[in-house]
């Protein structure tokens, strides 16, 4: 089979107007390649593969003008572009409702066949959010599932860095073109990918991200997927447009719980009350997609219980502003800036509730008994306020009844200052 015929005949069908996926898939069943399918396109109509209408604009070559110039670009920067017929043509996309005829690639295309889980979330997120994506992604890709995201700025960006850790290694669906430099803050990371995972779009070159793109590419993400998790998202996120895509490929839904009260995980709630599975680790995602694909996971391993691969890229994530404490260096230095890891103001703290996040906010860790101490209560009281605010995301309890108030670490490990 001659490529670049294959491939501008992909394009051919892809630029007559009036033309779509569901109608590519009937003739891509119907002939052995997309040339044929085009070079007979004046008999659909009676084979029953399209209306009239469609038949006629392929026939009079109402494509040619689009179709060869985005083919000419393509050949220009040398693009790779994998058709319907090609062999590294997933089966996974083959299977959704509204496949691409063609899409472009750079990077490793060996991955495409490699079993993938998506995961996705906001652009502005918490440190929460990113460390979890983050940390389950590298878990993912260290037993060797690639790991799919939209290359957006905030969760994508660490599902990516943490999918580039492993064997697994990373996929990124564009929402643009290959050559458009998009988001500008991504550019470390679209590198690393060209180097050691794959970039993937289906829209050709020079094509800007606009605002439609974005529903469109993420069927893409979902369909390459076994399932997708969505690390952090808003009531009103674009990442639940992929998780209801993914629902509607028959795949399954993951959603991380985070802090009540907390906005950006007010979608990842919905999520779980819908019936999507709470998770936290990757072993909770590996465990669950066994039951549906035990042949594409027959290779893989269980994870292992490991809460090291973190990571968090900070400096170019965008992380929401959280209430920030000025807390004095031991030898009297500077303050250094401890930052709570959820939204105080939003959790609409009672009195006792405050009282005990005062005193933990001064305290690198404190004990239950000297917490009881400190306020006058007694030992069920304390353990109740305490439970409370665990569940709302504000105190973390250490083994041993040792408790500190939630804040965000450095991601070199030093300190935050003023």
């Amino acid at each position: 089979m001659d490529l670049q015929r294959e491939i501008f005949a992909c394009l051919a069908l892809k630029h007559t107007p009036g033309l779509g996926p569901k109608v590519w898939r009937e003739l891509f069943a119907a002939y052995p390649s997309a040339f044929d399918a085009v070079r007979d396109a004046p008999a659909w109509h009676d084979r029953g593969l399209s209306a009239r209408k469609l038949a006629r604009a392929c026939a009079r070559e109402d494509w040619r003008g689009k179709a060869e110039a985005e083919y000419k670009e393509a050949r220009r920067l040398s693009m790779d572009a994998v058709t319907w017929f090609d062999p590294r043509f997933p089966d996974s996309l083959r299977q959704i409702p509204d496949p691409p005829a063609l899409f472009y690639v750079r990077g490793d295309t060996s991955l495409l066949g490699n079993p993938g889980v998506a995961v996705v979330g906001a652009r502005e997120c918490t440190r929460l959010g990113l460390e979890t994506a983050g940390r389950i992604s590298a878990q993912l890709s260290k037993i060797g599932i690639t790991v799919i995201s939209g290359l957006a700025l905030g969760i994508d960006r660490q599902a990516h860095l943490g999918g580039l850790k492993g064997i697994g290694s990373s996929i990124a669906v564009l929402g643009c073109g290959l050559d458009v430099d998009y988001p500008p803050g991504n550019g470390d990371v679209r590198r690393a990918l060209y180097d050691k995972g794959l970039v993937v779009t289906e829209y050709g070159p020079g094509v800007r991200p606009r605002g439609g793109n974005f529903p469109v590419r993420n069927r893409l993400i979902s369909g390459l997927s076994l399932g997708v998790l969505v690390a952090e998202a808003a009531h009103n996120s674009g990442s639940l447009i992929t998780a209801r895509l993914a629902g509607e490929q028959g795949k399954d839904v993951f959603a991380v719980p985070g802090p009540i009260g907390q906005p950006t995980f007010t979608g990842c709630h919905r999520l779980i009350k819908q019936g999507a599975a709470l998770v936290e680790s990757a072993s909770d995602i590996v465990e669950i997609l066994r039951y549906d694909f035990a042949r594409e996971l027959a290779h893989v391993p269980d994870p292992a219980p490991s809460e090291e691969e973190i990571g968090v890229d900070v400096d170019r994530a965008v992380v929401k502003k959280k209430r920030a404490l000025a807390v004095p260096e031991e030898g009297g230095g500077r303050p250094r800036r401890r930052v709570s890891l959820v939204d105080r103001e939003a959790l609409d703290l009672n009195g006792d509730e405050k009282r005990v996040l005062d005193l933990l906010d001064g305290a690198d860790k404190m004990h239950i008994d000297a917490l009881g101490r400190e306020l006058g209560w007694d030992s069920p009281t304390v353990s109740r306020v305490l439970l409370l605010l665990e569940m709302r995301g504000a105190v973390r309890q250490l083994p041993g009844m040792w408790y500190l108030a939630r804040e965000d670490e450095p991601a070199d490990g030093g300190s935050f200052e003023d």
